[in-house]
């Protein structure tokens, strides 16, 4: 297992702890959170650019990685939402989208030839707005959810651009 692997496996690990710390009894619980959130979202961006940088990448990191993260999104988006600082339509509409998403890639994955899809530009950006949101919420900063509804809106138009990716392939592999 290479070092960007190990990095995803650590963001996986990072799930369950950010819970833990999240629902916590203390005053300073959800900030002690965020900082393992952040702690996931520096992992991210590192092993991203060190397999690219050091060709390490793996089809397990193709297919992992991205699995970390959304885990992690939705952790977080459920947790806050339990906790009432987001509104329950936010967590529908992310979390049927990841649905979705998690539905083809594995379909793809195991239906022809282990194919991955990678990360378009409109998933990574709502990817980096969903960050900036809940780090306003977490330290009580104004317009949380507007940024969040602009993740949304980011989250959205990458699925569209990950359902013509896939029509294309059904069309060109006959899938």
């Amino acid at each position: 297992m290479n070092l960007p692997n190990i990095l995803t496996t650590i963001r996986f690990l990072l799930v369950p702890l950010f819970i833990y710390i999240f629902f916590h009894e203390g005053e300073s619980n959800i900030i002690y959170a965020t900082y393992i959130f952040i702690l996931a979202g520096i992992t991210d961006v590192l092993d991203g650019y060190i397999a690219r940088k050091y060709n390490l990448i793996t089809k397990w990191g193709q297919a992992m990685d991205p699995l970390a993260d959304k885990l992690m999104l939705i952790t977080v988006l459920i947790c806050f939402t339990i906790k009432d600082f987001l509104p329950i339509w936010v967590i529908i509409i992310v979390g049927l989208k990841e649905i979705l998403m998690i539905l083809g890639g594995l379909f793809l994955y195991y239906k022809k030839d282990k194919i991955v899809i990678p990360a378009n530009k409109f998933g990574k950006m709502a990817t980096v707005i969903f960050y900036i949101a809940i780090l306003y919420m977490a330290f009580g900063m104004p317009y949380s959810i507007i940024l969040i509804s602009f993740a949304i809106i980011f989250a959205l138009f990458a699925l569209i651009k990950y359902m013509q990716y896939f029509r294309k392939l059904q069309k060109d592999t006959s899938i």
